[in-house]
């Protein structure tokens, strides 16, 4: 582990509680998704209701990671923020469950061991599994029923998690199927993914790959192909079925061809000399998604690529162009993310999923670092 890792580190949860604080104090029980020239949002066009848990859980980390003298007021605002979101654990409108609950209540039953707190994360995961759909064996997005889209590679593995904790091999099975349905269908031979795929309802046939955020249909949207990078080994690591890995390396290994030392993507690696250069939450999702990975690969040499670019995204988004400091009015934690171009939502600023996966990849990077300089 690169010794500058630790102060760049140090920085991000500097940066993460000074923000947090003026989140938590200026809009108490709101969940902002985006900044408006680095404003936090409050009641702003949200697409979708995908992104409450994103704020209790940089809240959970915060609790261990801030200053000791801030970690009783972080750990009691986690627990808030959590709670107001319970509700949403039956909710079957939606795909995104597993970034409401795997981010807050899954934390707080690993804090606490409350079993209680683990069965809201089960029910979630029954939630997510309830939207299956045997014709073409897939869950659809939120956006219509004949529509898969790559970001619930990021949330099945709630129904892998419930099937896990009660016994349930059918809705194992149908989470399983929709990860082969959506490698089928939504990843490419080259490593890239599409966003989204479309069906016929009738008949669950195939019909077409289409984008809601990305360049072109046939383009490769980065923060789909973080989700298509992170969700894959997430499977594997709930299935130990090798397709999955496969995929997930084919997913890693497009980014790192086609970003190379730049580390944070454009929006879409297909838009030719994009506007915006950059999109941070794709990077901040695929840190973790690598480092991740790296643990899950034999070959040692892979691992060691796959963990090193890890700590190398980080370090590059704890550069002073991307990480905000605590003290500017800048209210966001990483600079330069994007949350949907075409509806022009959120470009260009920070988000709070952004904030969130770039703490939850330094915080794992953290806790190997630890683990090894304790032995």
């Amino acid at each position: 582990m690169p010794a500058g890792f630790r102060e760049s580190a140090d920085k991000a949860w500097k940066t993460a509680s000074a923000k947090l604080v003026g989140l938590i104090t200026n809009h108490p029980d709101r969940f902002p998704l985006y900044t408006e020239e680095g404003k936090w949002v409050v009641d702003g066009e949200a697409w979708t209701n995908w992104c409450e848990g994103f704020l209790g859980g940089q809240l959970w980390m915060l609790s261990d990671r801030a200053d000791e003298a801030d970690r009783a007021r972080f750990r009691s605002a986690a627990e808030h923020y959590s709670e107001l979101i319970e509700e949403r654990k039956s909710d079957n409108t939606v795909h995104d469950l597993g970034f409401l609950f795997w981010s807050t209540y899954r934390r707080w039953f690993e804090a606490t061991g409350d079993t209680t707190k683990r069965d809201v994360v089960i029910e979630a995961g029954r939630t997510t599994a309830s939207r299956y759909r045997e014709a073409g064996q897939y869950m659809p997005s939120f956006r219509q029923p004949d529509s898969l889209f790559i970001d619930i590679m990021m949330n099945i593995h709630m129904a892998l998690y419930a099937a896990q904790q009660t016994g349930d091999q059918d809705m194992a099975r149908k989470a399983v199927d929709h990860c082969l349905t959506t490698r089928r269908f939504l990843m490419r031979g080259d490593g890239s993914a599409s966003h989204e795929g479309m069906f016929d309802l009738e008949t669950g046939a195939f019909l077409k790959q289409t984008t809601q955020q990305g360049f072109s249909d046939d383009g490769s949207w980065a923060r789909g192909q973080a989700w298509a990078l992170y969700g894959f080994g997430t499977v594997y690591r709930f299935t130990g079925d090798l397709r999955f890995l496969e995929t997930a390396i084919a997913a890693a290994d497009f980014y790192i061809e086609r970003t190379g030392d730049r580390f944070v993507p454009p929006n879409d690696w297909a838009e030719p000399n994009p506007v915006r250069p950059y999109e941070t939450s794709a990077a901040a999702a695929a840190a973790g998604g690598f480092w991740q990975l790296a643990g899950l690969v034999q070959d040692r040499a892979k691992a060691r690529v796959y963990a090193d670019y890890a700590v190398d995204i980080l370090r590059r988004l704890t550069e002073d162009d991307f990480l905000a400091s605590p003290g500017e009015e800048w209210e966001g934690v990483l600079k330069h993310g994007s949350y949907h171009e075409g509806k022009d939502l959120g470009v260009d600023e920070s988000v709070m999923w952004g904030d969130y996966w770039f703490l939850d990849a330094v915080d794992q990077i953290q806790q190997f670092d630890e683990t090894q300089r304790s032995r």
